[in-house]
């Protein structure tokens, strides 16, 4: 699998002796520009979509209060336990796509 913005900043954070949780913040932050400005550049699409105003506001809050929640969770897990178990994950998907790609039961 493909190394994603939130890792390579954690990664890099860590060789650069900051603290797992310190990585973690940096990762978010970091992730905030990106985010709020994907989310601006396709408002206009949602909105000329025929949804209708309400409901993207209702979703829009809905989101940000499930995304603070699932930040708030991972920030305590990481203050808490190592990277070890998303390193296993990945280590494990990316060993099973190589070996489905392998066996050409998927293609790339």
């Amino acid at each position: 699998p493909g190394f994603s913005r939130s890792g390579a900043t954690m990664s890099t954070a860590l060789i650069l002796d900051l603290d797992r949780v310190a990585a973690t913040r940096l990762s978010f932050f970091l992730g905030i520009p990106a985010l709020t400005g994907a989310g601006l550049y396709e408002l206009k699409d949602a909105l000329g979509a025929g949804v209708g105003t309400a409901p993207l506001v209702v979703g829009t809050a809905v989101s940000f209060v499930v995304a603070y929640a699932s930040i708030a969770w991972l920030l305590k897990f990481v203050a808490k336990h190592s990277f070890n178990a998303f390193v296993f994950y990945r280590v494990v998907i990316g060993v099973l796509l190589l070996g489905l790609l392998g066996a050409g039961a998927l293609t790339a």
